[in-house]
């Protein structure tokens, strides 16, 4: 049925799709293979929500849902799309060390000041902080991530964080994968307010102005960078301070902030 609603989400997809697709374009990905992902997400979802909903879900009745054949619905549900967690542990296990060596009194000053570490050592050491923090990654892999970031320095065999924030470095493949979480995030976000009413809702807000002038274009990334910054940095100590032991129940959260700006003589769909 072509209702207003259906005829504003088709709009919708086209504004989402378009920067992927852009994406995707800039990576060799055809079209028939993006199709085999879509085909793929909508079996992978149809099952999830049936497991949400504790009721069963066949591959008759998927196919029913989808508008695939039982026969694709099958094959589908059997393939396994070549991935990998490692790079979004990392880039996890990344920001749980800076946010360790900035909180943690055993490696920082007052007021998120962090100490300057000897690489080696048992106690206020790198070393000892990657241990401390990064679940199994070896301490000269977690170097080498956070050097490629250029979060650190190494002088003298002392290891110096010149960044407060991971952001992945020359890794594309990161930062690919690091787009599908975050972008994943917000749209679940989304979702979920589309879906929830009152309190139940979740944070989702932004600021714009279509009328900043040009010369201040500059000014307000800064600005904007250096607030934002704060306040990420003030919500993470916080959340490392409430952080559960092993044997308690604990919830995964997340917060993010971007910044976008549009060319005057882009398409406003992009």
């Amino acid at each position: 049925m072509d209702t207003a609603s259906n005829r504003t989400l088709t709009a919708t997809i086209g504004q989402i799709l378009r920067p992927l697709v852009r994406i995707l374009l800039r990576n060799g990905i055809a079209c028939g293979s993006f199709e085999e992902m879509v085909r793929k997400a909508y079996v992978d979802e149809a099952f999830a929500q049936a497991q949400r909903s504790r009721t069963k879900a066949t591959i008759s009745s998927v196919s029913a849902e989808t508008g695939l054949s039982r026969k694709e619905v099958k094959r589908l549900h059997e393939l396994e799309l070549s991935d990998s967690e490692n790079t979004e542990q990392k880039y996890n296990r990344s920001i749980r060390v800076i946010s360790g060596w900035l909180n943690d009194p055993q490696f920082s000053y007052y007021e998120g000041n962090p100490r300057t570490l000897p690489l080696d050592g048992d106690d206020n050491s790198f070393a000892a902080l990657v241990k401390q923090y990064s679940g199994d990654i070896p301490t000269k892999a977690m170097l080498k991530l956070l050097e490629s970031s250029n979060c650190v320095e190494v002088k003298d065999k002392l290891v110096h964080l010149v960044r407060n924030a991971y952001v992945p470095g020359n890794d594309p493949e990161e930062i690919i994968r690091i787009l599908g979480n975050d972008t994943n995030e917000l749209i679940n976000t989304i979702d979920h307010n589309l879906t929830s009413e009152g309190e139940a809702k979740w944070f989702q807000r932004k600021v714009s102005n279509p009328k900043l002038r040009t010369e201040k274009i500059s000014e307000f990334k800064e600005y904007s960078r250096k607030r934002s910054q704060a306040l990420l940095e003030d919500l993470d100590a916080w959340l490392s301070q409430n952080e559960a032991d092993e044997n308690i129940d604990s919830h995964f959260v997340s917060l993010g902030i971007y910044y976008y700006e549009q060319d005057p003589d882009e398409d406003s769909e992009q």
